[in-house]
């Protein structure tokens, strides 16, 4: 995604293609072959559901074909994880793979145990701490709850992206609000969830036992393959993690 002459321009492929990802269940199966996909365009050549999929239909609102909304329906399916994990910004990571990464990005801590050790701030255990008794939080509802706002704690939306990339948190869905009376009502907002709560404290910790490099290293070795022609530094720039 590029804005040229004040218009947004999408790097995808043309509708007669016959390699481009018809659907959100196809781009579904496509992520846990490869594992890890960002969504739009980044360094790496090919290494994104943008590049991947037809640019006629972004941003219309159609389900069936507008990818935009399809990272909406892949979020709620709960078969991948959704979230900020590449340099801040927004892709997809398989469940197969989601243990290596939080392996990786939490270097071996849950939370407690980073807290415990002085390693996370009061914002983050501020957030962390409202998941203690609700598996799920709209983001504005999140932000109050957290004590972030205009006499509390700023850069809850900085504080958030650095929880996603860490490993500790991603997005479940995108709901619209509720009004009193039990309507919904205006854009869908971020739901925010744990991996643990998404699936399971076994699954997110079975690959504790492998040092964090090693998965680190594993993610990087699996890219690579799915993108033989990306050089270490591209690799860096859109998987990399500079604590």
């Amino acid at each position: 995604m590029a804005i040229e002459n004040g218009a947004w321009i999408m790097r995808g492929l043309d509708w007669d293609n016959p390699a481009r990802i018809q659907s959100w269940k196809e781009l579904i199966g496509w992520i846990d072959e490869i594992g890890f996909l960002p969504l739009f365009k980044n360094e790496v050549d090919g290494f994104s559901a943008e590049e991947n999929t037809a640019d006629l239909f972004w941003w219309t609102g159609d389900s069936e074909q507008d990818p935009w909304e399809w990272h909406c329906l892949i979020a709620r399916s709960g078969k991948v994880a959704y979230g900020k994990f590449f340099g801040g910004k927004a892709g997809f990571i398989s469940k197969a793979w989601f243990p290596h990464f939080a392996n990786w990005r939490r270097d071996g801590y849950d939370f407690d145990s980073r807290w415990d050790e002085e390693l996370a701030s009061m914002c983050q255990k501020r957030i962390m701490d409202c998941f203690v008794g609700e598996d799920e939080w709209f983001s504005f509802a999140l932000k109050r709850q957290a004590g972030f706002g205009k006499e509390g704690e700023k850069n809850f939306e900085g504080t958030i992206t650095d929880l996603q990339m860490s490993g500790y948190l991603l997005i479940r869905d995108f709901r619209q609000r509720i009004n009193k009376k039990g309507l919904p009502y205006g854009w869908p907002i971020s739901v925010y969830t744990t991996p643990e709560a998404l699936w399971g404290y076994d699954h997110i910790a079975s690959a504790y036992s492998v040092e964090p490099e090693e998965s680190k290293a594993l993610i990087y070795e699996q890219t690579q393959k799915n993108f033989p022609d990306a050089s270490q530094e591209e690799l860096d720039a859109v998987l990399g993690w500079p604590r």
